[in-house]
């Protein structure tokens, strides 16, 4: 008996010693909130202390003192792992609330919000207050980072990215992966600052930063984007301006030299090109995933809305002397 108490006991300390304090809040502010209290759901919870996972009713949300339409509660759950949860207005599973494209999960069209713990350095608040349904806390922009390793050898501290957002650190934000290959990151930055600059490592210390093949990369070697709203980047290939399945295809001005008009559009769209012969025209959804495919000898090409589902597309075109190009279709 004392024997399986010790291994009760030395199992408890395990698990301690990898929990962290995690702060789940969202805020509510314009919400009519249910009578039966604010919660959270996730499979963090059997983790937590509560009897199931996904039970939207056992982990309750206490109201802020000082801002009523803030809801907060604190769990201690493991570190190195990555948890997927979602809010509810009230303890039903009907009462889930609807979460926006930048903040699910994607892979295998999983529509749950998610983090990962990467580490046991300190508590962690989770991100300030994400408004229920919404995407980044007040005065903030969701910034996803994702970038394919593939191509790559993964070092045994994973990969990384760092930029102005975090004052170049390192090793301080750790990339997650669903499926081995895509890393990423929901990084919230301030409304009041829209360029960023920023980097991939394939490690944690000054020299494991990527070296980028091509035009995307500023005379400092760093990466750019403007965050006007909020912005879930394309899949990169680790080192290089394009996605992995089009590397080794030379880039070139050819991107320039290619306009969608109307774009956004609730119809169709034309894309023109100002140099002559085949391309082949590839549009990928946001998970990355081939939506259309093309081969057009014309000076233009009709594309029609019909299936497309409301959202941003990536539009790839390869010409005939192998030039890459990519451009963005908005469909309302």
């Amino acid at each position: 008996m004392k024997k399986l108490l010790s291994i009760i006991f030395i199992c408890a300390i395990a698990n301690y010693a990898v929990a962290k304090k995690v702060k789940f809040s969202v805020d509510m502010t314009g919400i009519v909130k249910n009578v039966t209290g604010i919660h959270v759901a996730g499979d963090f919870q059997v983790l937590a202390g509560f009897p199931l996972d996904w039970d939207s009713g056992t982990t309750l949300m206490i109201q802020d003192v000082a801002d009523t339409n803030i809801y907060s509660v604190v769990v201690d759950i493991p570190a190195f792992r990555a948890y997927e949860f979602r809010y509810f207005n009230g303890n039903m599973g009907y009462d889930a609330e609807f979460v926006p494209i930048p903040s699910r999960v994607l892979f295998n069209f999983d529509d749950n919000r998610w983090l990962y713990l990467d580490s046991l350095s300190n508590d962690t608040t989770f991100v300030g207050s994400i408004p229920y349904g919404g995407t980044a806390p007040v005065g903030k922009r969701l910034l996803r980072f994702r970038v394919d390793m593939q191509l790559q050898t993964l070092s045994s501290a994973w990969a990384h990215v760092e930029g102005d957002f975090q004052s170049w650190a390192p090793n301080e934000t750790q990339l997650y992966s669903f499926d081995g290959m895509v890393y990423e990151y929901i990084a919230y930055v301030d409304t009041n600052t829209l360029n960023y600059s920023y980097r991939y490592l394939n490690g944690i210390t000054t020299g494991d930063e990527e070296i980028i093949n091509g035009t995307c990369a500023d005379v400092s070697g760093n990466r750019n984007i403007l965050v006007s709203r909020d912005t879930m980047l394309d899949v990169v290939c680790y080192s290089w301006c394009m996605d992995c399945s089009t590397v080794g295809i030379k880039e070139s001005v050819l991107k320039d030299n290619v306009t969608i008009s109307p774009n956004p559009t609730s119809d169709y769209s034309i894309i023109q090109f100002s140099n002559q012969g085949l391309h082949q025209v590839t549009i990928t959804d946001i998970t990355g995933r081939t939506v259309r495919t093309y081969k057009n000898s014309s000076s233009s090409l009709r594309i029609e809305k019909e299936n497309l589902s409301p959202g941003i597309y990536s539009v790839n075109t390869i010409d005939n002397e192998n030039n890459f190009s990519a451009s963005k279709l908005i469909i309302e």
